[in-house]
């Protein structure tokens, strides 16, 4: 496996990240070593919480129930006493304006279901990761993006916003991904109001790790460039 260790030592450092980059695998069975998570949450973004802090588990679809739109955006069908809960949470969303019925088609979900969700700190990864979620301050993460493009990853896809668990589909289907996130993820993840998220595809990670610091050098001279024609042109 690459070297993820490392890559969330220079992320973090690069980045100025007060959090954990999680590391998040769709498998078809648990991996070997690593420890179910036992508990309740209420929602699947609650499992980038418990990550983010340090902890390596797995999760079995019903550990997902109690979310019936991260079930959704993660293709977990609830079971039949609880699928009506779907329709109830879209319908609430869409009585307050939140959402519209009619973009729900279009929200990202993954191809399969998955038999076990896994996940990490990216530099505990027990495997190699499908996605890797990052959060941060938008003029850090940025760097994410810019490395991405430099590297030839794909990057093209719009900034989402709610729900933030399609960020993970997303990214899987078109590249690297940026999200506002959402007022649920919010209050789960405790991610705050001045942090939003770039989900990158795993496979791409190393090389937008070999791209960064490249991007972040140049960020550096770029500042004190704008910094200096600031100075010099602007009349204000």
């Amino acid at each position: 496996m690459p070297d993820y260790p490392l890559m969330e030592r220079q992320f973090s450092e690069m980045l100025g990240l007060q959090r954990r980059p999680v590391a998040v695998a769709f498998r078809s069975t648990p991996p070997t070593g690593v420890a179910k998570f036992v508990g309740t949450e209420p929602s699947g973004c609650s499992f980038w919480r418990i990550a983010a802090r340090g902890r390596t588990f797995y999760t079995v679809p019903s550990d997902h129930y109690n979310c019936p739109i991260g079930s959704y955006t993660h293709n977990i069908a609830l079971p039949p006493e609880r699928a009506p809960e779907l329709d109830q949470t879209l319908s609430l969303m869409s009585t307050i304006g939140y959402i519209k019925m009619e973009e729900v088609p279009g929200i990202p979900r993954l191809a399969e279901p998955p038999g076990v969700v896994v996940y990490a700190p990216l530099g505990d990864a027990p495997v190699d990761p499908g996605v890797v979620l990052f959060a941060g301050r938008p003029g850090r993460v940025m760097l994410l993006q810019e490395a991405a493009l430099r590297a030839g990853v794909p990057a093209q896809a719009p900034l989402l916003g709610r729900p933030t668990c399609m960020a993970l589909p997303a990214a899987l289907a078109y590249g690297l991904v940026a999200s506002t996130g959402c007022i649920g993820n919010r209050v789960y993840t405790d991610v705050g109001e001045d942090e939003l998220y770039v989900t990158v595809p795993g496979k791409d990670l190393p090389r937008i790790a070999e791209e960064a610091w490249t991007i972040a050098a140049a960020n550096h001279t770029l500042s004190e460039y704008h910094r200096g024609r600031r100075q010099g042109l602007a009349s204000d």
